[in-house]
């Protein structure tokens, strides 16, 4: 029995170093892995910030202006107020869209043929529309469906007519 303690030891140690060099093998990997997937994807989706673009409309170029009133928001609007005023400075001096980008609005038919839009991005650009008082907003019309508005409101979705 006392032989058997020491082949053990060995076969703990080695299995010890196995997994130290997978390991490492593993972090490598990780790592290379999650480099190329970053570079990937800045040569795919650029960055947003700088091209003024959403993965919702990135595919729709015409820009509507969309009376405020219609728009549904269901989810509260966590604001920065500086983000907000300058934002309300921005659209005071100037109408260029591509300054202040659209936001995007999912157009959803009901079951029996209503229209609703619904937005769940662009707080700050809302806010600043509405502080500003004005009747419209630039907006990207996104056709959707009911099963895409549930992907966002799970259980709260209601039953659009």
């Amino acid at each position: 029995m006392r032989r058997a303690a020491p082949e053990a030891s060995g076969i703990i140690r080695l299995v010890s170093v196995m997994l130290r060099v997978l390991q490492s093998i593993y972090s490598s990997f990780t790592v290379s892995f999650l480099q190329q997937t970053a570079v990937r994807s800045q040569r795919t989706m650029g960055s947003l910030n700088h091209e003024n673009r959403s993965i919702h409309s990135d595919n729709v170029e015409e820009v509507h202006n969309i009376p405020m009133d219609v728009i549904i928001r269901p989810i509260p609007s966590v604001l920065d107020e500086q983000k907000v005023q300058s934002l309300m400075d921005t659209i005071k001096e100037t109408s260029d869209i591509r300054i202040v980008p659209p936001i995007d609005v999912l157009w959803i038919t009901g079951e029996k043929g209503g229209n609703y839009f619904y937005s769940f991005g662009g707080c700050h650009r809302f806010a600043a529309y509405q502080r500003l008082q004005m009747r419209s907003i630039p907006a990207k019309i996104v056709k959707s469906n009911i099963s895409d508005l549930r992907t966002y409101l799970g259980a709260s979705t209601p039953n659009l007519q």
